[in-house]
């Protein structure tokens, strides 16, 4: 049994490990690139609430007031979701650095 993990490392090179940590960091960066989405996201919506206070006398400026929200509503909603997928992305990545790793006991 020792002889077969044996074989199975010898298998895995070292420019093996580094294609796979190579990897690993691109993933990592496009979870930042996704992370910096829910950042401008934020801001979009950050800018929508500050026009909402803005006072809104007529109908069709208080029906404006009230798109406004729902719009906010819906980028909150939207960071949500691309939050996710970057946290998705981050654990993704810690299993492409280790993919590398021999399947039967290469802890």
């Amino acid at each position: 049994m020792s002889a077969g993990i044996t074989a199975m490392s010898a298998g895995i090179t070292a420019a093996d490990a580094a294609a796979c940590s190579s990897r690993s960091f691109e993933v990592q960066l496009l979870a930042g690139q996704v992370e910096t989405c829910a950042e401008q996201l934020e801001a979009v919506r950050a800018r929508l609430s500050q026009l909402q206070l803005m006072q809104w006398h007529s109908p069709a400026g208080q029906a404006y007031r009230s798109s406004l929200r729902v719009q906010a509503i819906a980028l909150s909603g939207a960071r949500e979701g691309v939050l996710a997928a970057a946290l998705a992305l981050r654990r993704h990545s810690v299993h492409v650095a280790a993919s590398a790793l021999p399947a039967a006991g290469g802890y």
